[in-house]
């Protein structure tokens, strides 16, 4: 299975930001998305941002990430809202693909030991614990360092793609989708360096 394809970005059910003018213009959309990603990962700084904060959880909870996520999907790779697209589209994969996903990583660790260390997958790595570690990932947006959120989860992606360019047999479509992975890596592995200089926004 190939990483999940991005959609086009949607309003979020429950008229969330009903309250905006303009909800529905492409540049109002761009402007909740960036405001969602950094109160996530940045946290209240005011009683209005906690009241947002709330309604954002809420959304999830009734409706599930989906419907957050489609605002961040028409994102670029090198901002904040973006980088939660590509973190969301990480641990929908492998909650979709557990038991291919830990094959994948089991074979790529034996080629990519130092990844393997960042990425802190259970040991043996089944399904269930590389599901366990892509929620621990996800869980560290809100609860921990964001930079290391972000290389753990680039050593993940990256230690998948090994393991699955291993595993081709120079099959076109899995080398393709493996470079994918790393690419995916990439864009998180350079958020976690914007990160750190304070730039990620």
């Amino acid at each position: 299975m190939t990483v999940p394809t991005p959609r086009r970005p949607i309003l979020p059910g429950a008229k969330l930001f009903e309250s905006l003018p303009g909800a529905h213009d492409p540049a109002a959309v761009a402007e909740v998305a960036h405001r969602t990603a950094e109160l996530l990962v940045r946290g209240a700084r005011s009683s209005e941002d906690a009241e947002v904060i709330a309604r954002v959880v809420k959304l999830a909870d009734d409706y599930g990430l989906d419907e957050l996520a489609d605002l961040w999907s028409d994102s670029p790779a090198d901002s904040l809202p973006g980088t939660l697209w590509r973190l969301y589209l990480l641990r929908s994969w492998v909650h979709a693909s557990a038991e291919e996903v830990s094959r994948e990583y089991a074979t790529g660790r034996k080629y990519a030991e130092v990844h393997a260390v960042v990425a802190g997958v259970a040991d043996p790595p089944g399904p269930t614990e590389v599901r366990d570690m892509v929620d621990a990932v996800l869980r560290g947006v809100a609860t921990g360092d964001f930079a290391t959120t972000l290389d753990r989860a680039a050593a993940f992606a990256r230690i998948v793609a090994t393991g699955r360019a291993h595993l081709a047999d120079d099959t076109h479509d899995l080398v393709r989708s493996a470079s994918k992975l790393v690419e995916l890596a990439d864009q998180l592995q350079t958020a976690a360096r914007t990160e750190r200089t304070g730039n990620l926004w």
